[in-house]
């Protein structure tokens, strides 16, 4: 069970936030969202309340309005400094202002103030944004709320300026003085099949027979522990489209917002092939926090993240190809490395890498990444191996924009694949260091797999490199498209590649078409994906496409208020105000100048308190009593400023078990009671298996019983247990046959070469003996 932790502050102030309520809309691929935060003052002094809430760093902020005693406040996006200096005049002078703003250091956290709120008085403050939802391996479409903002680890250097310098109170989830309510409208032209969520939702309510229009909301109760996560399944997702969206019509030709913009979506069909014997060098930086105890998710039974994460590198060191480089680097407030450089993948270093993982902890701390990133980035290229990284981690770092920035100017050098771990990893490190280096990113959260995400990405990184890409346009005279999305140079199997336009110059007669063409080359083949579309642009109240792409040239150029470079900090700002999207450089405030009461000394100052995870902030050493009167050092995680001791005793009991328990469990049903990492875990570097004790434990026989069928006429000890192996993992895991896929076929290959003519016979002794039902035919004699 996932527990919860600290309490209101010591103060305890009545708080101001009474609920939140979220509305939904989503078309095809792309959600516009309006959240209200709903206040009311039940003090008898005027308050300012501060609340800190997570967003996805894609979500593009455009609309911010308050509802004040029935009267509607408009606020306006300003310059951040001006914004500021206004909101504390207004203040000042006894209006009530509003103040909205993203982080200073991170994309994903933003901060709503609510000042000068009247005794009595109540305040519904709304804002809007839209986001593209990405498409998940199964074809999902994943719609994620935000709801758990983690503690972010700032290291030496960091912006002082962050609002997550803010101590804001933490409280157990049965505490929570806010309620949350959200409403889904799904639309979509070629059917929706489903609806599935991490959290309970009433039944999907169907608003026509056809089944392109559903609805589904949140039931009533949510608790904060986990994010709300949307799983839509459309009758078909790889339909390559464009939408055309209608300028504003008060804008001037020649600036964003006021020509037509154009949003397309291609699905490129690459083949599948099999994993190129082009090799590289692979580096797997992995989360050692103390946050990595935590478990995967809120569920009783869930696994720790720290045991998924040595099942995960188990899995990857097994499927490297022969002949590449590897090293490992665990992280948290220092780091350590496997190997001083990375060394040639052999059956000595794999299994000196194998015994350190199978030790590994989540014992260093906090979270400071920047320092292992470098480490990386200094050591030398190797010929003829790109360096592939894999980052894990649970994303909790307050100056997102350093680590960005340091892959980004490493970019020509590696590609990039970043994986956030459970409930509030924080979406701009994790998609912001992909996305730099020409990578992907994963989010593992609720019933996900660490394990078949990085095994689906590796296999991913072994796959030929797409190459040549390029986009074409097919307009009419007049009429010309200029690029607003970053030129692509990486196109993965499986993966959506969403580009948006700006068309300048004259829109042509009604029913005519335009066309857009993608063209790659792999392996020396041309491939070319093409969609037309009809030239008459359709209107859109909430200019989704136009902001959508003002977003992706913002995340281009913004790299927050320190790193930006002084030529893209004005394009950014101006880009901002023209389109209303926020950014590093601007805030949205609006002022209620009907209300003049001047304030009689400092307003009361009320920050809204949120839920946490267990275990996913620093750890304290806190001396306590055990039963027999000793003292001993127990670890406990807290937020330092709103900690109370008042339920401090039972939660350290409950730590203290559970720590001891999971322990055991780490050792003992890590590598012991799981039959399908222990198979993987005995396997060679070169694909093959031992005939020993280890595993005949496995297959469930004895040692005597394999030996006595081994068939030694046709093939050797090795490749008879070779065989059984691989027979066992077809009949016993084959719900995780994307984690193991890679390490079999290097089995399969080392069999054909070891095997020759004799594989045929050798498998159907195999067969015989294990009484499998496995058809011989995936060997592919």
């Amino acid at each position: 069970m996932v527990h919860f932790y600290g309490l209101l502050t010591l103060q305890r102030e009545p708080v101001p936030l009474k609920s939140i309520s979220v509305s939904v809309s989503i078309y095809e691929f792309v959600a516009d969202v309006s959240a209200t935060l709903n206040y009311e003052n039940a003090e008898k002094v005027p308050l300012e309340a501060v609340f800190l809430f997570p967003m996805d760093e894609d979500s593009a902020v455009y609309s911010f309005e308050a509802l004040v005693d029935g009267k509607k406040i408009v606020a306006e996006l300003q310059d951040k400094m001006k914004a500021r200096t206004n909101y504390e005049k207004a203040i000042s002078w006894g209006h009530q202002a509003f103040l909205l703003e993203e982080d200073s250091s991170s994309r994903d956290v933003f901060s709503c103030n609510v000042g000068n709120l009247q005794p009595g008085s109540k305040a519904a403050v709304t804002l809007k944004y839209v986001q593209e939802l990405p498409l998940e391996t199964d074809g999902a479409l994943r719609f994620v709320l935000p709801a758990v903002l983690n503690p972010r680890y700032q290291f030496s250097g960091s912006s002082k300026d962050s609002c997550l310098n803010v101590k804001t109170p933490i409280v157990p989830v049965e505490d929570l003085p806010y309620t949350l309510s959200m409403v889904a409208t799904i639309d979509s032209k070629h059917g929706i099949e489903k609806v599935q969520s991490n959290c309970p939702l009433s039944p999907t309510e169907y608003l026509g027979e056809d089944k392109t229009s559903a609805q589904v909301s949140l039931a009533a109760g949510h608790k904060f522990d986990r994010d709300v996560e949307l799983l839509i399944y459309y009758s078909e997702v790889h339909t390559p489209s464009v939408v055309l969206e209608m300028g504003m019509p008060k804008m001037k030709p020649g600036r964003l917002m006021g020509d037509p913009s154009a949003m397309v979506s291609f699905y490129p069909n690459i083949p599948e092939d099999q994993p190129s014997n082009t090799c590289g060098e692979f580096v797997f930086l992995m989360d050692r926090s103390g946050s990595m105890q935590s478990p995967m998710s809120s569920q009783d039974t869930s696994q720790l993240r720290i045991q998924a994460a040595k099942e995960t590198l188990i899995l990857l060191l097994k499927s490297l190809p022969m002949g590449c480089y590897f090293n490992i680097y665990g992280f948290g407030s220092s780091y350590e490395a496997y190997f001083l450089k990375s060394v040639k993948y052999t059956q000595q270093t794999m299994e000196e890498a194998l015994g350190r993982v199978k030790l590994m902890q989540a014992d260093l701390g906090g979270t400071e990444i920047l320092a292992p990133l470098q480490n990386i980035y200094r050591g030398p290229s190797i010929p003829g191996h790109p360096l592939q990284l894999f980052v894990f981690t649970d994303g909790e770092v307050t100056d997102t924009f350093s680590v960005i920035k340091e892959v980004r100017i490493n970019r020509q050098k590696h590609r990039c694949f970043s994986f956030g771990i459970g409930e509030g990893a924080s979406t701009s490190l994790i998609k912001g260091i992909a996305r730099a280096s020409g990578g992907t990113s994963e989010f593992i959260t609720g019933n996900d797999r660490m394990q078949s995400k990085a095994l689906r990405t590796l296999k991913r990184s072994l796959q030929p490199v797409v190459e040549d890409v390029s986009l074409s346009w097919h307009l009419p005279p007049g009429l010309s498209a200029k690029m607003l999305s970053p030129e692509q140079t990486v196109i993965f199997r499986g993966q959506r590649l969403i580009v948006y336009a700006q068309l300048t110059g004259r829109m042509p007669a009604a029913e005519t078409t335009g066309k857009v063409c993608l063209k790659y080359t792999l392996q020396g083949k041309t491939f070319e994906d093409k969609a037309t579309f009809p030239l008459q642009p359709k209107p859109d109240v909430n200019f989704t496409i136009h902001r959508l792409a003002a977003k992706s040239l913002l995340q281009t150029k913004d790299m927050g208020l320190r790193d930006t470079p002084a030529s893209d900090k004005k394009d950014s700002l101006n880009l901002s105000l023209e389109s209303g999207v926020i950014s590093s450089f601007t805030a949205f405030i609006a002022i209620n100048k009907e209300l003049n009461k001047p304030v009689q000394g400092p307003l009361a100052h009320r920050d809204i308190p949120r839920p946490m995870l267990l275990g996913a902030s620093t750890p304290l050493k806190i001396r306590c009593r055990s039963g027999l009167g000793k003292l001993k050092a127990c670890s406990y995680s807290y937020d330092k400023t709103w900690m109370s001791l008042e339920k401090l005793p039972c939660l350290l009991e409950r730590t203290h078990s559970s720590t001891h328990r999971t322990n055991l469990e780490t050792y003992h049903a890590g590598f012991g009671e799981n039959h399908l990492v222990q198979l993987i875990y005995h396997q060679n570097a070169n694909g093959s298996w031992d005939l020993n004790e280890d595993l005949a434990k496995v297959l469930g026989v004895s040692l005597e019983e394999i030996t006595a069928a081994h068939p030694a006429e046709l093939v050797d000890s090795s490749g008879w247990a070779t065989i059984l192996a691989v027979i066992w993992l077809h009949g016993n895991g084959k719900d995780l046959k994307c984690e193991w896929e890679l390490l079999e076929r290097k089995a399969m290959a080392w069999m054909r070469v070891h095997a020759g003519s004799t594989m045929p016979l050798v498998v159907k002794a195999a067969i015989t003996f294990l009484k499998s039902s496995v058809d011989p035919a995936i060997f592919a004699f």
